[in-house]
C-alpha cells in the first residue's frame, strides 16, 4: 500500500476537519477551543487513537481540559457519524476520524497497531451477503487479526 504525499494528506485532513465543523455548526454545537483541538487531533490522526490518547494530546495545549470533555466530544462525533468507533472486548475502544464509515481493519494482536487495508472486493462481499440472505445491510465491521511485520521481526 503506497503512502500518500504530505500535501494530499494535509488536504484530506483539512477537508475532514471542515466536514466535522460543519456537522457541529448545523446542529448548533459550540466550537470551544478544547473541542476544536479534539477535532483537529482526530481529523489528523493517521492511526486509530483511544480517548485517552486524544486527551493527552489536547492537554499539551489545554492543560485544564478534563477527560470527560474529550470523551463527550468523541461520543458526539460518533453519534453524528463523523468518527468510526472500533470497540474491543477489553474496553479499549479506538476511533477513526479520517475514514468514519465501515471499512476493513487489520489489527496486530501484540502491539495493537491498526491499519486500513485497501480491499477492492469488500463491496462485492456486501452485495453477495444481501443477495444470499435477503438482509438489508445497515452496518458492517470486518477485522483481521495477526502479527504486524515489526512484531514478527522481533519474535
Amino acid at each position: 500500500m503506497a503512502k500518500e504525499s504530505p500535501t494530499k494528506h494535509r488536504e484530506q485532513v483539512a477537508s475532514r476537519l471542515e466536514q466535522m465543523i460543519s456537522r457541529l455548526r448545523e446542529r448548533s454545537y459550540r466550537l470551544t477551543p478544547q473541542r476544536m483541538a479534539v477535532l483537529e487531533i482526530i481529523a489528523s490522526s493517521e492511526g486509530h487513537p483511544t480517548v485517552a490518547e486524544v486527551y493527552e494530546k489536547v492537554r499539551a495545549t489545554f492543560p485544564t481540559t478534563s477527560l470527560a470533555t474529550v470523551y463527550k466530544t468523541v461520543i458526539l462525533l460518533k453519534e453524528l457519524g463523523e468518527v468510526l468507533e472500533l470497540g474491543f472486548p477489553d474496553g479499549s475502544n479506538r476511533y477513526d476520524g479520517s475514514r468514519p464509515f465501515p471499512h476493513p481493519h487489520i489489527i496486530c494482536t501484540r502491539c495493537r497497531h491498526i491499519m486500513d487495508p485497501e480491499l477492492s472486493s469488500i463491496d462485492h462481499l456486501s452485495e453477495e451477503i444481501v443477495e444470499k440472505t435477503g438482509y438489508t445491510i445497515q452496518h458492517h465491521r470486518l477485522d483481521f487479526f495477526g502479527l504486524c511485520p515489526s512484531c514478527r521481526a522481533r519474535a
